[in-house]
């Protein structure tokens, strides 16, 4: 017997990241990521870790860090960087004329008194 093709058309609709300029605060957990890095290697590897967090979250390769950010990962040196942290994550638009992206993601710190309580939240564009 001569195998049968068969026609089934799955749809695949991938949700369009390009349509959705949207501004998200996080807490991320660092001490997980960094747990079990040596100490001269963990302030990198926590910047690594909001690049990937911000790629992973905001579905853009191209992540962009805000000095202050930075700043405070590095505040307590390299080897005790802060357990955790909120970040503001802001998919925006590339007018760059030769950009690969059409979307890239700015990270930047937000300072908060207490972590308790806090979820994920959607913030309007200002």
């Amino acid at each position: 017997m001569a195998p049968t093709e068969k026609t089934s058309k799955k749809k695949t609709t991938k949700r369009s990241a390009l349509a959705d300029v949207v501004t998200r605060e996080y807490t991320i957990h660092l001490h997980k990521h960094v747990h079990g890095r040596s100490f001269k290697k963990r302030a990198p590897w926590a910047v690594k870790s909001v690049i990937a967090f911000a790629k992973k979250h905001m579905g853009t390769a191209d992540v962009r860090i805000d000095p202050k950010l930075n700043q405070q990962l590095w505040s307590r040196g390299v080897k005790s960087v802060p357990h955790r942290m909120r970040l503001r994550l802001e998919r925006k638009r590339n007018d760059d004329e030769g950009a690969k992206e059409k979307l890239y993601t700015y990270a930047s710190w937000v300072p908060v008194d207490t972590f308790k309580g806090l979820q994920t939240a959607v913030v309007d564009a200002e």
